[in-house]
């Protein structure tokens, strides 16, 4: 009966002390949130509270399992699993404290800053120490986890006295993966791109999504997603709309009659700009850029606070610009000439004596 009884009795006390701490642990978080919610660390530390229990359980059960005497013909390989998911849990635990810290500081910092690109450069420099954190704790826990097995403690010993040869071969092998971790560090550093940065590569014109320590994701704005090594926008050139600030400066082309009224379209473009709420104000114009032997081109200059912004105002002022001209100044649309075309003065006169004297050709 006692063989019995005493695992239950350590079995349930070890569950009843986890809930109860987890419980506690809640309350305490949510109350120091209360008192100070200029922070949201104490909120996000909230999500902490299972692998917490996790790891409080699978302790307290991995210190008493022996006395309680549960199962001892199957001592060892409980202990063994024991202590492989308390690893575990304490690495998950440790990730989501990282997380927390990380979110948290990129949230306060976010609040107050007033440069969107100083936070979006923030925002991808945190992504990545966050998912190098996690890579760092998973590698670490995947060891020691391993290292609990007698065999591979020599294996470790092994690799410890060749560890120059294997370097040099894992250093050749994973050549493209090392360039493209080395990569993403240099990005989140070095600030060449963002995440929401709008950048054109490969002809494609998108916003950078994600940025990982491997490959970098474009949003097109047809709403596909371009994924990309990051050793790309290291070693070759890109447009980024973004770098330096989102304002943007947009044109829209017409091409028209010679007789269009340039001057009639400059008022026009000016009201139609107001009308436009995407219109930043900062700039705008009119000009005659080129002409050819049918038509002229002009071109009309405009603003905006970023890339999506400036293509609804492009879009805008050249629909209602067609509009106005179609219904106002119709002329000033391009036509084909189909008249016959006149001819030099000296050619008209020889050809009007000619058909005078028929009879001298046949002299």
């Amino acid at each position: 009966m006692e063989t019995l009884i005493r695992p239950l009795i350590v079995i349930g006390g070890s569950l009843l002390i986890t809930l109860i701490a987890g419980w506690l642990l809640d309350l305490l978080l949510r109350r120091v949130d209360r008192r100070h919610p200029e922070t949201p660390l104490w909120g996000l530390l909230r999500r902490c509270r299972v692998p917490f229990q996790v790891v409080l359980c699978t302790g307290l059960l991995r210190g008493s399992y022996r006395s309680a005497g549960l199962l001892p013909e199957y001592a060892f390989y409980i202990g063994r699993i024991l202590t492989l998911v308390t690893i575990a849990s304490a690495a998950w635990l440790a990730v989501r404290i990282a997380t927390a810290v990380v979110d948290s500081t990129y949230a306060r910092y976010a609040s107050v800053a007033q440069d969107d690109a100083r936070v979006r450069r923030v925002r991808t420099q945190v992504t990545l120490i966050q998912r190098v954190v996690t890579a760092v704790v998973v590698v670490v826990a995947l060891a020691a986890m391993l290292l609990t097995f007698p065999p591979m403690k020599a294996v470790g010993t092994s690799m410890l006295a060749s560890a120059g040869v294997l370097g040099i071969v894992a250093g050749i092998a994973a050549q493209s993966s090392l360039g493209n971790l080395f990569a993403g560090l240099q990005i989140a550093f070095g600030d060449t791109v963002r995440i929401g940065d709008t950048v054109v590569v490969d002809k494609e014109w998108g916003t950078v999504e994600e940025i990982t320590l491997t490959f970098l994701t474009v949003r097109t704005w047809d709403e596909r997603r371009i994924t990309m090594p990051v050793s790309y926008f290291t070693s070759k050139p890109y447009e980024n709309w973004s770098r330096g600030g989102a304002q943007m400066t947009g044109t829209v082309f017409w091409h028209l009659d010679h007789s269009a009224p340039v001057d009639l379209m400059r008022e026009r473009l000016q009201e139609l700009l107001k009308e436009i709420p995407e219109w930043d104000g900062r700039g705008s114009g009119l000009a005659v850029t080129d002409t050819t032997p049918n038509t002229v081109q002009i071109r009309a200059v405009v603003t905006a606070r970023n890339a999506d912004d400036v293509w609804t105002v492009r879009c805008a002022v050249r629909e209602e610009m067609l509009t106005w001209l179609v219904a106002h100044h119709p002329y000033a649309l391009p036509r084909v000439t189909t008249s016959e075309a006149a001819a030099a003065p000296g050619i008209h006169g020889a050809q009007a004596g000619a058909a005078e004297t028929p009879g001298a050709a046949g002299a």
